[in-house]
Order: C-alpha cells, then sequence, then structure tokens
C-alpha cells in the first residue's frame, strides 16, 4: 500500500502563487510515477503534470505549462507542484496520484494506481 498526503492548498487572490505538497509513504519504490490532476466543480478531472521519480521525464498540460512545475525532493519523499500567476479558473480540487513506471508517448496519462484525498484551492478573482 501507498499513502498519498497532499498539503498547501488553500484560498489566494489571481496573480498568487501557491504551491502544493505531496507526501508518499508505504511501499513507493515501484511507484515511480507521479502525477497532478484537479477536478473543477461541475468539470471531469484532468492531467495536470507528472514526473518519473526515476530519471528526469516530465509532462504538463499544454494550457499550464510555464505556469505550473512539478518537482521532487528525495530525502523528504515528497512531489510538489509548483503554481504561478494563478487565475480563477484555476479553483479545484488538487490530487496526488503514483503509479507504476511508464514509457513512451502518453505515459503520464497511463493508469494510477494510488490517490490522495485530494486538496481545495481557490482562486478569488
Amino acid at each position: 500500500q501507498v499513502q498519498l498526503v497532499e498539503s498547501g492548498g488553500g484560498l489566494v487572490q489571481a496573480g498568487d502563487s501557491l504551491r502544493l505538497s505531496c507526501a508518499r509513504s508505504g511501499r513507493t519504490f515501484s511507484m515511480d510515477k507521479m502525477g497532478w490532476f484537479r477536478q473543477a466543480p461541475g468539470k471531469e478531472r484532468e492531467f495536470v503534470a507528472a514526473l518519473m521519480w526515476s530519471g528526469s521525464n516530465t509532462a504538463y498540460a499544454d494550457a499550464l505549462k510555464g505556469r505550473f512545475t512539478i518537482s521532487r525532493d528525495d530525502a523528504k519523499n515528497t512531489v510538489y507542484l509548483q503554481m504561478n500567476s494563478l487565475k480563477p479558473e484555476d479553483t479545484a480540487v488538487y490530487y496526488c496520484a503514483a503509479g507504476k513506471p511508464e514509457y513512451g508517448s502518453g505515459w503520464y496519462l497511463r493508469k494510477y494506481d494510488y490517490w490522495g484525498q485530494g486538496i481545495q484551492v481557490t482562486v478569488s478573482s
């Protein structure tokens, strides 16, 4: 089992920055693929960003490139999502997810085995 706990969400104003954290614990050694997703009210869950714990592969939703950055801290076993220049349309529940390593086209969209409980991010105009 793998446990994922998100933190760092909250209410911010448009233009502000926020950093989400996802602390991993448990049997994480096989869960190399880490992703962030979000779900806004009335909308489907969408991909935000992902990385492979081993190596340097990262991926971003096209619309978020340049504003959002995914990174990790090996010592803390934590994945981060740095969000800059936030917009009201970034308001959503953000989820951290973990999965087995994947390679090739679209690796970041393939099956994730574990999900965090989600954390609310609200951006006011």
